[in-house]
């Protein structure tokens, strides 16, 4: 502050006036963060114009990554300043506030993922790649200042509000069931399709006439959904990136099910209960029989840190074990990594454990694959893993009591308020016993 930083007017407020009980209310590193940020934006105001150019400007921009030669997926983000953005995906906001400025490009990371956006600034325009390096897979990205996630070109043929029946790639081994659940307000339709093994989250687009455009990107899957539509069915294609697409066939079926989540994964016969030890990040091998969980509930949560459903998962389980610690219940999460190194897990570990908040352990059963058949080597006990996320309930004697697969997150509407209701009610009732 002695060499002149002082005379910043944003920094003044703070050595003038409110200095010591913002020091005070931080911890030393969140301090030094925050004085870096301070730094950072005298820095950036301290520069001449052309110099600015080569950081992020405020402003809202509509990004595109290019699926296949003729199909780019959009998605929107507000630049705040030139540290911070905002990701959007209908109501869904993802704040990304690691973003740093090496040479003449950008590396925006991801949130809790490990995927990252590399890019050059010219003229505010973006041109670069959308990389995720532990699955060696990149996407070509380009971003200017638009506020328009898709075009709207044409009146609406007909509205696909309610649910439908859907199977993707229909008519083949790989064929599954999805159901379709969709609110359209003029061109405008937000909404998601749910599978036996999780939600494909926010989905934002559009209706032209007799086509329905679809995205999403949360940082570590980016969807596109394209369909013809009628009054009663779509006809379509689903993008995940630029690695895979399949098609998609819709009837309207306002009736339609999926199975029931908690009988697709069971205890094989002749077992009660789960066993298993794995490590923590300290290399502590944590084990079920460990005083931490005797005579409690326990729920086991099968997940990794690169699977967007399951962060929803653990948001919600965090929130609810930071407010029922005093209750005998205890979580513990086992992590399928495709990380090559135990190290690179760990560190994708604690930095989910740090950006959402988790107080319960997160041990690692998995590096190099997130193979489900090798989930299954890992714990043989169960019939299958289905999903990530799966978890596992088990009462103060030890006892498997309910084996949940995946998860319907809050894009899912009056499924995840009807999964949170279920899931306080069935726990309450061990804890009963």
């Amino acid at each position: 502050l002695q060499s002149g930083w002082h005379k910043s007017a944003v920094l003044e407020d703070i050595v003038q006036q409110n200095w010591k009980p913002w020091i005070l209310a931080l911890t030393f590193s969140e301090y030094m963060g925050r004085l870096l940020n301070l730094l950072k934006y005298q820095l950036f105001f301290s520069l001449n114009q052309e110099q600015r150019s080569k950081f992020l400007t405020a402003d809202t921009y509509r990004a595109q990554l290019q699926v296949d030669d003729n199909t780019t997926l959009p998605f929107l983000f507000k630049v705040k300043d030139a540290n911070t953005l905002e990701i959007y995906n209908a109501e869904e906001v993802i704040t990304v506030d690691e973003i740093e400025y090496k040479n003449d490009s950008v590396f925006i990371q991801m949130p809790v993922f490990e995927s990252y956006i590399k890019a050059k600034i010219q003229d505010q325009t973006l041109t670069g790649q959308y990389i995720t390096e532990g699955k060696d897979r990149s996407v070509p990205f380009t971003a200017a200042p638009s506020k328009t996630r898709f075009e709207t070109i044409a009146k609406p043929n007909t509205t696909i509000t309610g649910n439908w029946e859907t199977t993707f790639s229909p008519n083949t081994d790989n064929s599954y069931k999805a159901k379709g659940i969709f609110t359209q307000n003029g061109n405008t339709v937000t909404g998601t399709f749910r599978t036996e093994t999780g939600d494909y989250r926010y989905l934002d687009g559009v209706i032209n006439g007799d086509q329905m455009q679809l995205s999403t990107f949360d940082g570590s899957h980016a969807f596109l959904f394209t369909a013809t539509v009628t009054d009663s069915t779509l006809n379509g294609t689903f993008y995940s990136g630029n690695h895979w697409k399949e098609p998609f066939t819709a009837k309207r079926n306002d009736n339609f099910t999926l199975a029931n989540a908690n009988t697709l994964t069971y205890l094989k016969d002749g077992y009660e209960t789960l066993a298993f030890t794995f490590p923590d990040e300290n290399g502590n091998l944590i084990s079920l029989t460990d005083d931490r969980f005797k005579n409690k509930v326990v729920v086991v949560q099968i997940m990794g840190t690169w699977c967007p459903n399951c962060l929803d998962e653990s948001n919600y389980y965090a929130q609810y074990y930071n407010n029922n610690k005093d209750k005998a219940i205890e979580f513990v999460a086992l992590a399928f990594e495709y990380a090559k190194t135990e190290e690179t897990a760990f560190k994708n570990i604690k930095r989910l454990k740090d950006r959402v908040g988790i107080s319960y352990p997160i041990l690692l059963a998995q590096t190099g694959t997130t193979s489900k058949s090798k989930a299954n080597e890992k714990l043989p006990m169960l019939n299958h893993v289905l999903s990530y996320p799966t978890s596992i309930f088990i009462d103060k004697t030890g006892k498997v009591r309910k084996i949940h697969t995946g998860f319907n997150g809050p894009a899912t509407g009056e499924k995840f308020t009807e999964f949170k209701t279920e899931f306080t009610a069935f726990v309450d009732g061990l804890l009963e016993k």
